[in-house]
């Protein structure tokens, strides 16, 4: 148990399934790479469009699978459309009680900075990646991945940041208030900008239709039927009996909306999330104290939590698989929206909030924290990795572009060291 505890603080799981794709992609990159993209399941129903997986499976394609069916589902979409569902909604759960609830961390004026900075943290990464591209000339192929570096992978910074600051710095808590921001950001331009087809709106209403559903059933009218019993016997009932799985069953009609419209599926549960029925006060992003929490909001991340720890894993090693022969333009530009725009529009965004607006600083977090917090949110990552596989279709350019969100990591040392030099007092 101490050593699964330890995997998952430190989320090693999705280290080691990258660094196995990695070592296998680059000593037998055919069959790691025919692995990834097997047939499960060739119907109508659910998977990658035939022609699509063909085209990236490559040879022998139509000798496994005979063209007939519409869709294909291979491991490579059960774990990016199917399984990384759960791990946005986890995400889109912190945003929704960050910005929804009582004493939300993104609410009100202890927000604005972060939030300042958060734009910083978008903008010139952007601009520096665009930049990048247009001097080498190549902005005709590459311009798509553009929002790459907007990425800041939450847990690895959350990490290092503990590591920087020391757990009680309040430079900690301003880096989950700017990630989780960021989360929220990525989520929307995923959503908007790297549509899988053209968009369906009629399938987007039958999502939130099921989502609405799901609210009035399961949350609001057990609280109506409860009106004046202060021991709400309909409402705990349904907790007791049901918990989130009647949401469950919803997420999954939302899902396939969603594949339907052209929205990218592993957003498919988010409409969920603010239909159950939640907690009155926010206790912080990753609050310890969440864990006392039985409200159906919480119980869904309690008792996904290890699922998702291992669909992480399943994502590093069905993700991770490039060679190293394949670091390329796209990698560089990458890595200088990560590097250079990250700590760059960080520090500039929220020194202007903090100098000009006057909107201020956590008591005990100087001016100089904001570069050093700047360089630990350049660390992509998993959101990074994620966002390269949808911005490229499969080939040399997307695995350029994932060698630039894996080396992102790199950022890590780079956040020690501005840590020194900064002269960061840490705070245990």
């Amino acid at each position: 148990m101490r050593v699964w505890r330890f995997l998952q603080d430190y989320s090693l799981l999705l280290i080691i399934g990258a660094i196995i794709a990695l070592v296998w992609a680059n000593t037998d990159p055919h069959s790691y790479h025919h692995l990834i993209e097997h047939p499960i399941w060739a119907n109508d129903i659910v998977g990658a469009p035939y022609e699509y997986w063909a085209k990236t499976y490559g040879k022998g394609a139509a000798e496994l699978v005979a063209p007939g069916p519409e869709r294909v589902l291979s491991l490579h979409y059960l774990v990016n459309d199917v399984l990384m569902a759960l791990f946005f909604a986890f995400a889109g759960k912190e945003v929704w009680e960050a910005v929804a609830l009582k004493n939300g961390s993104l609410r009100g004026r202890k927000a604005a900075t972060p939030l300042f900075a958060t734009a910083g943290g978008v903008i010139v990464p952007v601009a520096v990646y665009l930049l990048g591209a247009m001097l080498i000339g190549r902005m005709s192929d590459l311009s798509q991945g553009w929002a790459i570096p907007t990425a800041t992978d939450i847990a690895f910074s959350y990490l290092i940041g503990r590591i920087v600051f020391g757990a009680r710095h309040p430079a900690v808590t301003f880096l989950l208030l700017l990630a989780i921001a960021d989360d929220a950001i990525g989520l929307a331009i995923i959503a908007v900008f790297y549509s899988k087809g053209e968009l369906q709106p009629i399938w987007l209403l039958f999502s939130i239709g099921c989502a609405f559903a799901s609210y009035v059933l399961f949350n609001w009218l057990p609280r109506r039927m409860d009106r004046g019993k202060q021991d709400r016997p309909v409402s705990t009932w349904m907790r007791e009996k049901f918990s989130f799985w009647p949401f469950m069953l919803a997420g999954c009609f939302s899902w396939y909306g969603f594949q339907e419209a052209g929205v990218h599926p592993a957003l498919g549960l988010l409409p969920i999330i603010p239909a159950m029925p939640h907690a009155e006060v926010a206790f912080g992003i990753f609050a310890a104290a969440e864990k006392y929490l039985d409200d159906t909001l919480n119980a869904f991340e309690h008792t996904l939590k290890v699922p998702v720890e291992i669909i992480l894993f399943l994502f590093g090693f069905a993700n991770a698989g490039v060679e190293f022969s394949a670091i390329g333009g796209a990698t560089w530009l990458v890595l200088a929206g990560l590097f250079i725009g990250k700590p760059l529009g960080i520090w500039a965004f929220g020194q202007f909030a903090y100098t000009v607006l006057g909107l201020g600083l956590p008591e005990g977090m100087r001016p100089v924290d904001l570069f050093v917090v700047g360089c630990i949110s350049a660390i992509g990552f998993t959101v990074a990795l994620f966002v390269a596989g949808v911005a490229f279709d499969a080939g040399p350019i997307q695995d350029a572009a994932k060698m630039g969100a894996l080396l992102s990591f790199a950022a890590a040392i780079f956040s020690i060291v501005a840590g020194k030099l900064c002269r960061v007092q840490k705070q245990n």
